[in-house]
């Protein structure tokens, strides 16, 4: 089967990419509006782009009048954000942070989940988060009708119990996070893992 989606199949395009490109991880963003109201919402069209400098990209579509979501409007307003991780104990809770709720609305309260402040930005972490980072917005690329954010990471937060602290690597095999499988409501734990050295 081949999909043109320059043409025939050009509605298709979010089905049949999200449902592909899988597993993708999560960035539960949280931002502050001018009130200091804080906003939380996931994104799973998001990665790591970039180690020198820090950078990390994900894309807030707009809603379905065509006017930016929340966090788009945040960012805009304040050029700072943080992108925490979803782990399995916490897949719930983000869930319910992305229902659709009037501006200015705290998702974290209704989630039931805590602000812990950050040190480098002014929207706070998700204090429940297996990790956090705290970003400065680089820039922001409008492709068509998809935006793309990326931020400068300046400080990354991540449990104790995850790092081991003489090595400074991440206990991957403890750090348990969930990837978005195909749309519209499927998820993944990411336990299963295998190794593959690399060739020399």
């Amino acid at each position: 089967m081949e999909f043109d989606l320059e043409g025939q199949h050009a509605d298709r395009a979010y089905a049949v990419l999200a449902s592909l490109v899988t597993p993708r991880p999560i960035a539960w963003v949280t931002t502050i509006n001018p009130d200091g109201a804080i906003n939380a919402a996931p994104f799973s069209f998001f990665n790591v782009l970039g180690a020198e400098p820090p950078i990390v990209g994900f894309c807030p579509g707009d809603r379905e009048d065509g006017t930016p979501k929340d966090t788009a409007r945040n960012i805009r307003l304040n050029h700072e954000f943080v992108v925490n991780l979803v782990d399995e104990e916490l897949a719930e809770a983000m869930n319910k942070t992305s229902a659709s709720v009037p501006y200015g609305t705290n998702e974290l309260g209704l989630a039931g989940l805590t602000a812990a402040p950050s040190s480098a930005v002014k929207p706070p972490r998700i204090a429940e988060a297996p990790a956090s980072l705290e970003c400065a917005e680089w820039g922001t690329l409008q492709i068509g009708d998809n935006r793309l954010v990326i931020g400068l990471v300046k400080r990354v937060h991540v449990r104790d119990e995850f790092v081991d602290s003489e090595t400074l690597r991440i206990r991957a095999e403890q750090f348990r996070v969930i990837g978005r499988m195909a749309s519209p409501n499927w998820y993944c734990r990411t336990r299963d893992r295998f190794e593959m050295v690399r060739p020399k």
